[in-house]
């Protein structure tokens, strides 16, 4: 063991060991699993229903999910919704190129 050097500025006191944080803690974000969900949902009825306000959703949540992902999170899912979402986007100006029409 060395021997503390006088012009050291590190304060030995002041010294914390890093501790990994438990699964489940705060750093465990469920907000991009749901809106990867969601995008995967709206997607499905912008697809099956022909609704293109479902469709934008699906893009819009699609985008949340990528945005408050972590590195470690399943890319080829997010992949997937995000193409499922533009996909109904596109599939739903195809069969109907008029503009979007509010749903009230």
């Amino acid at each position: 063991m060395q021997q503390p050097n006088a012009n050291d500025p590190k304060r030995a006191n002041k010294i914390v060991r890093y501790k990994a944080q438990p699964a489940g803690g705060p750093g465990d974000d469920p907000t991009p699993d749901y809106m990867n969900l969601l995008g995967m949902i709206f997607s499905m009825c912008g697809l099956m229903m022909k609704l293109k306000w479902c469709a934008w959703v699906a893009v819009y949540c699609s985008f949340i999910s990528f945005a408050n992902s972590r590195t470690t999170d399943d890319t080829k899912q997010m992949l997937s919704s995000f193409m499922l979402s533009i996909s109904a986007v596109v599939m739903s100006y195809l069969q109907n190129p008029q503009p979007m029409q509010p749903p009230w």
